[in-house]
């Protein structure tokens, strides 16, 4: 399974996605669905992010110095990233020794 179609089975969970998604695709529907929930829901953005185990400091750092990007897109890359992490300690940690 690729690092995408990983991708896309881990964001799922918290996510409504269609299963054959871009790069591209995938982080425009993060930024979508990031942009909803900072203007309607931010409990609910709070729970997937702690959920996600996304380092809350970080991503304020991150919103407070970054220009040119939205919140949505700062929050999306964050969550997007730590999910990536997640991919690459599994793979490392699952292979036969």
């Amino acid at each position: 399974m690729s690092d995408i179609q990983s991708l896309i089975k881990i964001i799922s969970k918290d996510f409504d996605l269609e299963e054959h998604l871009s790069e591209n695709q995938l982080r425009e529907a993060m930024v979508d669905a990031f942009a909803y929930l900072v203007d309607n829901d931010f409990p609910k953005l709070i729970q997937i992010l702690y959920k996600a185990d996304v380092d809350q400091y970080k991503l304020k750092e991150l919103l407070e110095n970054s220009t040119g990007l939205s919140s949505a897109e700062i929050i999306a890359d964050a969550y997007i990233n730590r999910q990536l992490a997640k991919i690459e300690t599994w793979k490392k940690y699952s292979k036969p020794h």
